[in-house]
């Protein structure tokens, strides 16, 4: 008798032990990134020209972030953060400074991940290359130095990659029923969670899609969704709306040569037309990782976070392309799902940043974060969104010409800008603008006496972010100099020797582009 309810108490313990490991069992997560992706350019964020139903939906279904930055606003370093939480100076990648060190990225999420037990897969543009040792010095060949064996499965791309499937080199095998890339991502996706739940192993898909970033080659396959749309210009668009910013504002690519080669003030509705489609082929794709989630019975223990590398000007101020501090640029949609997570179609209004992506990625799956990185864990905001998880976010522009060079922090709801450069007359520029009335930046403040409180307030937190930067950047690829370069209280003397050759380069370039050789008229033969 006693035999039998020892028996009994021990089958009871088991099937008690194997519930509650099930319930403890850490949740999938993906992660899915665009490219240029600003926070105008999605339904739920209130725009009604563009459609994007599976990415309304995913907000309805869970928490949808108003206020979410990136910390540096272009595609090779905004990915760097996101794979490490770091700020850039503290992960030391971008274009014209140099690639990632393998220590470093030995701490990234997804090789974390996979050591806590996690079945890792990546697909898409990756965006920078990892080196053993940093390199100052980026050129094509590097691009192929990507953490293949990092990941248990792999179909990652090197550079830009390419919109035709069939020209990427682990997606190839998709072009057939696929040739446009972005759905032969969501082919991938596909196959991997299959073979993730096969594994038995909680799984980390991040799924980085090239689109809708230039050049705008849409999928064909979607040419009808936006064929007789006639899209409205923002009230901040053109050259007028920028003539209040700094000059050193206008002096790169974003403002000059960009507006000359991609159209976009000679042919606004086809640039808009093409971006929106872009954007409907990433969203058809999510659409599919969801059914597919559903299809294998994993959906109700899959996180879903949805966001973009950074924003994109699209005109606003007369400005293209992203990388400077503005809205457009930096500022970018989020959503997060857990179905875990009882409460639905949520909208948090609380400041967030690139590197607070990372803190939640490793709290969801209950890993240690590394003890250096810069962000926070958003996951008390999917229960509570009214609250706040910080007060300022630091927005870092150290890409091309030197004069577009700057720092910038978000307080609240003011942002202040710090441009150091003073070259040719130029003197050093500062603007400030309060956000929660004057969301498009028409108004710069900082010369306004009754915002002086506010201002002085704003410089506290820049010089704060500042000190930082010169207490933790790396002593590599050319950073630590930008600790004196953005300080406000270093003389122009002491800084103009600190600006590397190629930021000068652009400089020059941009101020005194080389003339149009003029075409041979060819000669009569008749």
């Amino acid at each position: 008798m006693n035999k039998i309810i020892t028996s009994s108490l021990l089958l009871a313990l088991t099937l008690l032990s194997n519930l509650v490991s099930a319930s403890e069992q850490p949740p999938n997560i993906v992660v899915i990134f665009t490219d240029d992706q600003s926070y105008t350019a999605m339904g739920a964020m209130g725009n009604s020209e563009i459609k994007t139903p599976n990415m309304d939906q995913l907000a309805a279904d869970g928490v949808m972030f108003k206020r979410h930055y990136n910390n540096t606003s272009i595609c090779m370093a905004s990915r760097a953060t996101l794979m490490t939480g770091l700020l850039e100076y503290k992960h030391g990648t971008n274009f014209h400074h140099g690639s990632m060190s393998q220590d470093i990225f030995a701490q990234s999420y997804p090789v974390l991940l996979k050591k806590a037990g996690y079945y890792t897969g990546f697909a898409g543009k990756f965006g920078f290359p990892v080196t053993k040792q940093a390199m100052s010095s980026i050129k094509h060949n590097t691009y192929d130095k990507l953490p293949v064996n990092e990941f248990d499965n792999w179909a990652g791309g090197t550079d830009q990659t390419k919109y035709l499937t069939k020209d990427n080199k682990y997606i190839a095998k998709y072009a057939a029923n696929n040739p446009h890339s972005t759905q032969a991502y969501a082919a991938w996706a596909k196959d991997f969670i299959s073979q993730a739940k096969a594994s038995g192993k909680p799984f980390n898909m991040s799924l980085y899609f090239k689109a809708p970033h230039l050049p705008s080659k849409p999928d064909p396959a979607f040419d009808d969704v936006f064929k007789d749309a006639v899209f409205s210009k923002p009230e901040n668009f053109g050259q007028q709306a920028g003539k209040h910013l700094a000059k050193q504002a206008k002096l790169g690519r974003q403002y000059l040569s960009y507006n000359k080669k991609y159209k976009l003030f000679t042919d606004y509705n086809e640039v808009k037309r093409n971006y929106y489609q872009l954007l409907y082929g990433v969203d058809v794709a999510l659409g599919k990782v969801r059914a597919e989630l559903e299809k294998q019975g994993v959906a109700d223990n899959t996180v879903i976070i949805f966001t973009s590398d950074n924003g994109y000007s699209q005109g606003a101020h007369g400005l293209s392309g992203k990388t400077l501090p503005y809205e457009e640029s930096t500022r970018v949609p989020l959503v997060i799902y857990d179905p875990r997570v009882k409460k639905q179609g949520l909208v948090s209004s609380a400041l967030t940043a690139g590197v607070d992506l990372t803190a939640t990625i490793f709290d969801l799956a209950n890993v240690a974060a590394p003890s250096n990185i810069d962000g926070t864990s958003l996951l008390p905001l999917l229960d509570n969104p009214e609250s706040k998880v910080r007060d300022s976010v630091t927005l870092i522009q150290t890409y091309g010409s030197a004069a577009t060079h700057s720092l910038a922090v978000i307080y609240n709801d003011w942002k202040y800008i710090y441009w150091p450069f003073q070259e040719d007359n130029l003197l050093a520029g500062e603007e400030l603008f309060h956000l929660s009335k004057d969301s498009l930046e028409m108004q710069n403040v900082a010369n306004n006496p009754e915002n002086k409180q506010q201002l002085q307030q704003l410089k506290n937190v820049y010089d704060q972010a500042v000190i930082k930067w010169q207490e933790q950047s790396l002593a590599v690829n050319e950073y630590s100099q930008y600790g004196q370069i953005f300080s406000r209280h270093v003389d122009w003397q002491t800084k103009r020797p600190l600006y590397t050759k190629a930021a000068m380069g652009s400089y020059q370039k941009e101020i005194n582009p080389k003339p149009k050789k003029k075409k041979k008229p060819k000669k009569d033969k008749s």
